[in-house]
């Protein structure tokens, strides 16, 4: 099962620059498969998976509280890189992944990490999705593995993060019956992130655009 949202169709040319990290997959236009998770993302200089979201999201300074049920989970799995910049783009580009999950289990866009962990056309795109989500009846339960991740920055306020997903374990849940389809694990359920994010007046680093390669061999194992 796949859940991730494959926000926009391609990265803005200097993010395509801006990629030439150790794992660089095409492009995906699909709509990511279903499946997303969640966590924060702490680390400690060795990889190790996330606390739950209640742990990890910096609630102070106006950020909003994310959560999720008992039965889903994100984890996280990357090494803090000691720079303050790189190491905040990181763990907002988590909490971006959670607030859209957050929405689905909520069952609407209008929540409040929504539109403060995301923006311009990964806001639009994020939307997009979660209502495609809601009209069908489907949630999700399990967990999805984040990692590989790499991360550069384009002056102050821009970053570029690549990382990988394994949604092996993840799948739809019907929001009604509850009816969960247990799906088999395929190469689609790897998948390959590159995304722009820009640090704005508060100091968050919102995700601005995603693109993806699902199915990419790097993120296979």
């Amino acid at each position: 099962m796949n859940r991730r949202p494959t926000l926009l169709a391609a990265l803005a040319l200097t993010a395509t620059a801006a990629l030439t990290l150790s794992a660089c997959g095409s492009d995906d236009d699909s709509p990511a498969k279903d499946k997303d998770t969640i966590a924060g993302a702490d680390t400690d200089d060795k990889k190790s998976p996330s606390p739950t979201p209640s742990e990890s999201d910096p609630a102070s300074g106006g950020r909003p509280k994310i959560t999720f049920p008992a039965d889903a989970k994100n984890v996280f799995e990357y090494e803090k890189t000691g720079d303050a910049a790189k190491d905040a783009a990181l763990l907002d580009s988590t909490l971006s992944i959670n607030s859209v999950d957050e929405a689905i289990f909520m069952g609407s866009t209008d929540t409040e990490a929504l539109g403060f962990y995301n923006a311009e056309r990964a806001l639009s795109a994020s939307i997009t999705f979660v209502n495609g989500y809601l009209k069908k009846n489907h949630t999700w339960v399990g967990e999805t593995r984040y990692f590989d991740y790499e991360v550069k920055l384009s002056g102050a306020n821009a970053a570029y993060v690549t990382y990988c997903s394994d949604e092996s374990k993840s799948f739809l849940k019907n929001r009604k019956t509850g009816k969960v389809d247990n799906t088999p694990t395929t190469a689609d359920s790897y998948v390959l992130y590159h995304t722009k994010l820009a640090k704005n007046a508060d100091g968050v680093w919102q995700t601005t655009d995603i693109a993806s390669d699902r199915g990419s061999k790097t993120c296979q194992p």
